[in-house]
């Protein structure tokens, strides 16, 4: 058995894997799920060095580097990290990341994949389902004893039968069509960058997202944020929606133009919305808090514990075969 001063000395031996944020995955879910015997972290957000000079004192060697959805990583950090040959996300989106420099420097990343896509579509229809049926609207009126002073609850709407428009028909925008075309009976139709193989993918393609609003009743976001998709449910999307309309949104908080949605909220011309993704996260708009039409959650549609675990091998996974100079097991190629 090894000596402990001969086990710190094989751990000090060990290659780095760099990590710029603390990732939420390591305090709601636990670090030690995430380590492992090939590697060891080292972790900027633990120095009191501004980040440009740790990873000047300390970015050379840098080899991989694990990345939280919220971690930017662009030319100036990359300059930073010459030798940088992996980025692993805990996320499925890479918005966050200079894909362009990524590629030109040669720098492979290996993504979270298909690992949250049936948590985000559960989140997805059951934010539906309580907005349409006023779930937490009607908790919140029964535990503030209103039923008894006031008498029954207003009548909700049924999800059966709704027309659904999805934004993004990837691996999550496929798995909400199938929970509420198979489940619910619903009529979906989608808005995506490409037309899909329709002898694959049976519903209705708008190359316009103002069509497709308006030949929906609800507007389920699951697409990435790209430029091209940055507030592309504007003003005239959600006109288009209208007053009977509701939006879900499990993409990212910039596909919508957020103001302009609470506007629509707040004086009726959108029936309701469920969102776990807000403009400029943790921040919500107060507006949004006092609407009972409206449903949130905190960016917490991945967060469950089956999908922690998965993370944390897909995670643990890819760098140990980085490091073995295997194949990674969820690598990103560009479409």
């Amino acid at each position: 058995m090894a000596s402990p001063a001969a086990a710190a000395a094989a751990e000090e031996n060990l290659p780095q894997v760099l990590i710029l944020l603390n990732p939420p995955a390591f305090t709601i879910f636990g670090e030690e799920y995430f380590t492992s015997s090939k590697f060891r972290f080292l972790k900027s957000y633990e120095s009191s060095l501004p980040l440009d000079e740790f990873l000047s004192a300390n970015g050379r060697p840098m080899r991989a580097l694990l990345a939280t959805a919220a971690t930017i990583v662009g030319a100036g950090v990359l300059e930073l990290l010459p030798d940088l040959r992996l980025i692993v996300t805990t996320s499925a989106g890479l918005d966050q990341l200079d894909l362009a420099e990524c590629r030109r420097r040669g720098i492979r990343i290996a993504s979270a994949g298909d690992i949250y896509s049936a948590d985000v579509a559960d989140c997805a229809v059951g934010l539906l389902i309580d907005v349409l049926r006023k779930i937490s609207a009607s908790n919140r009126y029964v535990k503030n004893g209103f039923w008894a002073s006031k008498g029954d609850y207003p009548l909700g709407s049924k999800l059966r039968g709704k027309r659904i428009g999805i934004v993004g028909l990837g691996r999550i925008g496929l798995q909400v069509a199938k929970r509420l075309q198979q489940g619910f009976g619903c009529t979906v139709s989608y808005n995506s960058r490409k037309k899909k193989n329709p002898d694959q993918v049976p519903y209705p393609f708008y190359q316009d997202v103002q069509e497709l609003a308006a030949n929906s009743d609800a507007l389920i976001l699951c697409c990435g944020l790209t430029e091209q998709t940055r507030h592309v449910v504007d003003k005239e999307v959600l006109a288009a929606l209208g007053k009977a309309g509701v939006i879900v949104n499990v993409a990212r908080g910039a596909v919508v133009d957020e103001k302009e949605m609470v506007r629509c909220l707040v004086e009726g011309e959108i029936a309701g919305a469920g969102l776990d993704v807000f403009e400029d996260e943790p921040v919500v708009p107060k507006e949004l808090l006092e609407l009972d039409n409206v449903v949130l959650s905190p960016h917490s549609a991945v967060l469950t514990r089956e999908s922690m675990m998965e993370l944390a091998r897909l995670v643990v996974g890819n760098l140990e075969a980085f490091f073995s100079n295997e194949p990674l097991l969820s690598e990103y190629e560009d479409d």
